[in-house]
């Protein structure tokens, strides 16, 4: 099968993967208990987090996922789909970031996003491409797993140690950029 034929139907079956979940999340409030909550349920070796990284992981290869260059080949994101009633009114975004040889000179290498934040909070799979690869959350460094950005929250999403994806789901798809961030 030809990868324009094999894209729309991995992004669907990836979608379809995500219903159950988003039916189960949709009236929970981020938070660190929630945070605590997915990497319990839904860490790293379940079935949920290990299909979603294979499909995300395809989609990334395949172009269909983290696709729209934000600035050059090592941040780039792609909502997936907009809010609506299927997905029980949250988006759902990919992100590619590489701290790679970025000429940043931040601490430890990292590589750093643009400043947002989450007015409705965000449910965030982060899944490593690179051994020791890392996105930073709210509880500090997550090297695979979830983090739960409480609502009202607002950072520089940052990774480090290599190239990370991270597959978010937004309530109401909200998301900030005209945010300033704080004087150094």
């Amino acid at each position: 099968m030809s990868p324009t034929r094999a894209a729309p139907i991995n992004k669907e079956e990836l979608i379809a993967r995500c219903l159950p979940f988003l039916e189960e999340v949709k009236d929970m409030t981020t938070d660190s208990n929630v945070e605590q909550w997915l990497n319990t349920k839904y860490g790293v070796d379940s079935a949920l987090y290990k299909d979603l990284a294979r499909l995300i992981r395809r989609g990334v290869e395949e172009g269909w996922a983290a696709d729209v260059e934000i600035s050059g080949p090592r941040y780039r994101r792609a909502r997936l789909v907009a809010p609506c009633a299927e997905t029980f009114f949250f988006s759902i975004t990919a992100v590619l970031m590489d701290s790679t040889g970025n000429q940043q000179n931040n601490p430890e290498g990292t590589f750093r996003g643009d400043y947002h934040g989450h007015p409705y909070g965000e449910f965030n799979m982060v899944v490593p491409l690179d051994e020791g690869a890392a996105l930073a959350g709210p509880n500090g460094w997550c090297h695979g797993g979830w983090t739960a950005p409480a609502p009202g929250s607002h950072h520089y999403p940052e990774a480090k140690g290599g190239a990370v994806i991270a597959l978010f789901f937004l309530p109401a798809g909200r998301i900030a950029y005209d945010l300033q961030p704080p004087a150094p």
